[in-house]
């Protein structure tokens, strides 16, 4: 009975082994189609995103005869030429009874056989073909422009956009940050009268919309400041901080712990030395997310150059540079994505190499370090 009783046990565990191995192999099964679904949605909702790009790049490469055609190719291509007595000729893809083909057309004629040759076989005579010559497809071949961007480079002078954005963007970048993380300190650390209200204040900044304040704000700059047609208008307002900027470094400054300051007072640090030996050093990840943040600001910044350097096309930044661009150069699709991709490689450049630091300051957390 003993045996009998064992063999039931040790065939019940099998039982309850291969029950619980089955279903941890339908739980894996679930989690690895949970995941493949959510990386394919994810993948999409990205090829969306990247899809203006890619065809903005696509583009920059082809002619201006094929940005131009309505049904030309996706990719950079171009007409096939055939030369035929010393003349170019435009090569289409003609429908015979022997099937599709490639026929350059010698002659059009509106009455009458339009007057064709075969590019595989030029030696034979012409060849007259019945038909509309409008409706016939023509025939392409890979063809990248690669010229396209030294053109635009030259016809939009971008190293003078480059160099003037460049100025704006760093000039301002270090004043705002400057500026921001000396008042995020003192939110921060500093006990003072009305300092929730005062950041409160401050905070509600952030929802006035520039329209309300673009008047009195132009008026001042340019009447009574006497300031128009210069930098100092886009320039010196950065200087005294950003509320957005405020807001970030003051909470990333919350999550230091406050007995490393402590030690250092203890040392005999006062607080602007606590400050630079302190804080900034523990908070490059939020110091880095702000530079980048206020740098794509001033790169894109349209408006503020457009109205306050009326007058001074050698001061205009890059964005002022390629509107104007396209205003000269509409017909032109391919130069004008051309110095689109050119006034992206910068900021694209700087955003892939300090991504690591960027992500890392914007996620902002109550954890002690």
């Amino acid at each position: 009975m003993s045996a009998i009783t064992d063999q039931q046990q040790f065939s019940s565990r099998d039982v309850s082994r291969a029950k619980l191995s089955s279903y941890q192999i339908a739980k894996r099964r679930r989690n690895l189609l949970y995941g493949a679904s959510i990386t394919l949605f994810a993948l999409i909702i990205l090829s969306l995103y990247v899809m203006p790009l890619v065809f903005g790049i696509v583009t920059s490469l082809k002619s201006q005869a094929q940005a131009s055609a309505p049904n030309s190719p996706l990719l950079p291509s171009d007409i096939i030429q055939f030369d035929y007595e010393g003349e170019s000729y435009d090569v289409y893809n003609v429908p015979t009874d022997e099937g599709i083909k490639q026929w350059a057309l010698i002659q059009r004629r509106r009455r009458g056989a339009s007057v064709f040759i075969d590019i595989n076989d030029p030696d034979q005579s012409l060849i007259e073909w019945e038909g509309n010559t409008f409706l016939l497809e023509p025939a392409y071949e890979w063809s990248v422009q690669w010229s396209n961007y030294p053109e635009a480079w030259n016809e939009i002078s971008f190293p003078r956009l480059l160099g003037n954005t460049l100025v704006y963007a760093f000039v301002t970048m270090i004043g705002t940050l400057v500026a921001s993380s000396l008042v995020a300190y003192g939110f921060a650390r500093f006990r003072f009268p009305f300092r929730n209200i005062l950041f409160m204040v401050l905070m509600s900044t952030i929802i006035l919309p520039p329209a309300v304040t673009l008047v009195p704000t132009y008026a001042f700059f340019v009447r009574v400041l006497n300031w128009g047609g210069t930098w100092y208008p886009l320039i010196v307002p950065q200087l005294f901080g950003n509320a957005y900027n405020v807001f970030l470094l003051r909470q990333y400054f919350l999550t230091i712990p406050c007995e490393m300051e402590e030690a250092a007072q203890v040392d005999g640090a006062g607080p602007f030395r606590t400050f630079l030996s302190i804080i900034l050093p523990q908070s490059i990840p939020a110091l880095t997310a702000v530079s980048l943040f206020h740098f794509f600001f001033a790169w894109n910044d349209f408006f503020g150059p457009l109205i306050y350097l009326a007058g001074s096309r050698n001061k205009n930044p890059i964005s002022v540079g390629l509107t104007e661009f396209n205003g000269l150069y509409e017909q032109n699709t391919e130069l004008i994505l051309a110095a689109s991709v050119i006034s992206m490689i910068l900021p694209l450049t700087i955003f892939f190499i300090a991504q690591r630091v960027f992500i890392q300051g914007i996620v902002i957390t109550g954890v002690d370090k």
